[in-house]
């Protein structure tokens, strides 16, 4: 079955099961059942078995899953084998704390450069773990040469549409948003949205309908 055929809640699990693989891997487990990933991913072992059911044969039954092979499996499609180069528009508090968190020591994700308005008084410094900020009207001069295609994006939401535009102009194809606003981009170029307003709200939401039960 083809990527493009897998259904978005499969495809936001991905990363998670990377994620339980390698601490399997690093715990020197060798093999790990169905139930044990579920237990390990807070879901039921049924949906561990569909979810893996759309990449093929992944485990055999009664032998489980081989830890290391499917450890570099989802490092293959998460395209973990090498490092992706990121870089982030906006620092300020979100755009700050992502700059400051060390996403290289956990994955093969790196932030290398920032963004900002040119009026920005950080631009011309550094950043978190030496990351260059630049003002956004450079953005071409500085995406030359270079194999970033991946946007974080951090800016208000009145900001946002200008910048996926100036974004997609300098030859992005992905991007990360912070914001609410659904953005309008070519086909090519995917949007994924990070709302973290809402995300708390359905967490509060499941606690009060825990106190309700």
């Amino acid at each position: 079955m083809s990527d493009k055929t897998i259904p978005n809640a499969t495809a936001k699990r991905l990363s998670l099961y990377y994620r339980i693989f390698k601490r399997f891997n690093a715990e020197k487990i060798e093999r790990a059942n169905s139930k044990q990933i579920a237990e390990a991913m807070g879901i039921d072992s049924a949906t561990v078995r569909r979810d893996f059911s759309y990449f093929g044969e992944l485990g055999r039954r009664g032998f489980g899953y081989d830890v290391k092979k499917l450890t570099d499996f989802f490092a293959d499609i998460l395209n973990d084998k090498a490092v992706t180069n990121v870089l982030i528009v906006g620092v300020g508090n979100i755009g700050r704390a992502l700059l400051h968190y060390r996403f290289h020591d956990r994955n093969k994700m790196k932030i290398t450069m920032a963004f900002d308005t040119d009026e920005n008084p950080m631009v011309g410094g550094t950043i978190g773990d030496h990351v260059p900020i630049y003002g956004i009207s450079d953005i071409k001069k500085h995406l030359m040469g270079t194999d970033i295609e991946t946007a974080i994006l951090t800016v208000p939401s009145v900001k946002s549409q200008e910048i996926a535009d100036i974004l997609v102009d300098a030859g992005i194809k992905g991007i990360l948003s912070f914001s609410p606003v659904n953005l309008d981009v070519p086909d090519d170029v995917i949007v994924q949205y990070v709302d973290l307003t809402s995300e708390l709200q359905t967490l509060l939401y499941f606690m009060n309908r825990q106190k309700e039960s």
